[in-house]
Formats: structure tokens, sequence, C-alpha cells
């Protein structure tokens, strides 16, 4: 049998330990709550991945967001097109233009909806979106945004398809 009085003292331990702990256990159950939601909502807001129909169409679902993306690629290098039906070109950043390889090209000025851009325009650049591929495209150096590895895909690559929307699919075609 304890002392008298020892078991307060081992009661008193005890509160002081919870107290300690408590708060820390609770903000690491909601660390771990946040982190696993975070993962899940990436998932569920991944734009879904473009197919290519048995008569070789390339069919491009809206994402949530109600955009067309659509993975491809510029000089080999892997990006994640925006489809930009409005866009004049295929527009990248100048980080990936770099990374790419891509020529100097010619200084021009974009003049886009959030006003006028110093950039570049580079002949002759090879662009893929699944199997379908385009030599010779033009695309312009100077896109401003987030992600580097983000790109317009504009009308000197989709001016080559015959673009149909469908529900919620855009289907392209080979002209």
């Amino acid at each position: 049998m304890p002392p008298p009085g020892q078991d307060k003292v081992t009661q008193a331990a005890q509160s002081n330990a919870t107290q300690r702990w408590g708060p820390l256990a609770i903000l690491l159950f909601w660390l771990l709550v946040i982190g696993v939601l975070y993962v899940v909502m990436i998932q569920v807001l991944k734009p879904p991945a473009l197919t290519v129909s048995a008569t070789g169409e390339l069919v491009i679902p809206r994402a949530r967001d109600g955009h067309f993306y659509a993975q491809g690629e510029i000089q080999g290098r892997p990006v994640t097109f925006l489809v930009d039906t409005g866009a004049s070109l295929v527009v990248v950043s100048q980080e990936f233009a770099r990374a790419a390889g891509m020529a100097q090209g010619e200084p021009t000025t974009f003049r886009t909806a959030s006003g006028e851009l110093q950039g570049r325009i580079v002949s002759g650049v090879t662009v893929s979106v699944g199997p379908a591929r385009v030599a010779g495209t033009r695309v312009g150096v100077g896109l401003v945004g987030p992600d580097s590895d983000v790109a317009l895909l504009g009308q000197s690559f989709l001016s080559k398809f015959e673009i149909v929307l469908s529900g919620d699919n855009m289907v392209l075609r080979s002209k």
C-alpha cells in the first residue's frame, strides 16, 4: 500500500502530463486530417486524361474548373496544356523555353486580356498532344503564371485539327 498522499502526487503528475500533451495531440490529429484531405482534393481536382478514339481522334474531357487540359510535349519536354482556342499561338514561359532549349526567336509584344506583354516568337518547334504531333509550330515565349510547366495550346497547333465540342468533351480530328 502506497504511503498516504502518494496517490495525490501521482494523479497530479498524470494531470500535468495530460495538460502538456493534450493540445499537441489535438494539433497532430488535425494536421493529419488536413493532410489527408489535401491529398484527396489533389486527386479529385486533377484534370482527367485525354483519350484516343478508335478512329484516332483526341478526346479531351472538361476538367472540374470548366477548362480543357491535355498532357503533351514541346521539343520533347513534358508540359500540361490549357487548351485556349482564342490564343493565336502555343505559348510557354521563359523558364520552360530555356529548359526545353528553344531558340531565341523574334521579339514581339503580345496583346492579352491583361494588357501588353513583351516576349518572342520561336518558329519550327515540335508540339505533341497525345499521339498527335505537329512540327514547325510557332510558339510564343513569355507566358506569365504560377507554374512554368503549364502552357497554352493555341491556334498554331489547333488549326491543324477540326475541333468539335460534344457535351463535356473536346474532340480534335485531323483535317
